[in-house]
């Protein structure tokens, strides 16, 4: 691995030449220090861990310029994207019954609920994301984000849906049969509510409907 270049901005104004303007032999000296950082990180930073590379080298330059270089440049950082587990059936928790049992037809709002968590690459690592749809509108009532999937993730995307949406007792919430969903804590605040617990089969990547949905109240 090379050493970090030593190259002060007069010299390499000099070496560049003058036909560009000071802010373009500016950007082409930032670009050689962001593809050195970049290199350094074995092609896994992004802008913003790039960026703060650049600040302890007491280089003065915003996170937005670093991101339009690199673009430029084609420098992208290598973000991870092999199967992520969102899923983790193997616990002692009960597992309650499929009342919904792959009948997605609703005839009304706030009747059943679907959970699902899933998963984002980002340039800083995954960010998961917690959902609460009306099966009947398949829209989104409730909703949490983490760079973890702890049990609270799953809790406070159902409490902004109740929050949103009141509902009635015996409203049915189905989920996967996840610890997230299982655990005592989340089938307390559903009982709380007086929601009925449904769960998918094991293993069956079907018991879930389409996840697509939009945001909104």
């Amino acid at each position: 691995m090379s050493s970090t270049l030593e190259v002060s901005r007069a010299g390499f104004y000099a070496w560049l030449g003058r036909g560009d303007s000071k802010h373009q032999l500016e950007d082409r000296r930032l670009t050689v220090l962001i593809r050195e950082e970049h290199e350094k990180s074995r092609g896994t930073y992004g802008a913003p861990r790039i960026h703060a590379a650049l600040k302890k080298r007491d280089e003065i330059c915003g996170l937005h310029r670093v991101e339009r270089l690199m673009r430029g440049a084609g420098i992208r950082s290598k973000v991870r994207r092999k199967y992520q587990r969102t899923t983790d059936s193997k616990h002692a928790y009960p597992v309650a019954p499929n009342i919904l049992d792959q009948d997605f037809t609703v005839s009304a709002p706030n009747h059943v609920w679907v959970s699902d968590i899933t998963y984002i690459p980002t340039d800083e690592g995954w960010l998961y994301l917690a959902s609460t749809m009306d099966l009947y509108s398949r829209k989104v009532v409730g909703w949490s984000m983490s760079a973890s999937m702890p049990a609270s993730l799953v809790e406070s995307a159902l409490e902004m849906a109740i929050d949103l949406r009141s509902p009635l007792p015996g409203l049915i919430h189905h989920s996967d049969r996840g610890v997230q969903y299982a655990a005592h804590a989340f089938q307390g605040l559903l009982e709380q509510h007086g929601l009925v617990c449904s769960m998918s089969r094991k293993g069956n990547c079907y018991e879930t409907p389409s996840r697509r949905a939009s945001f909104t109240r």
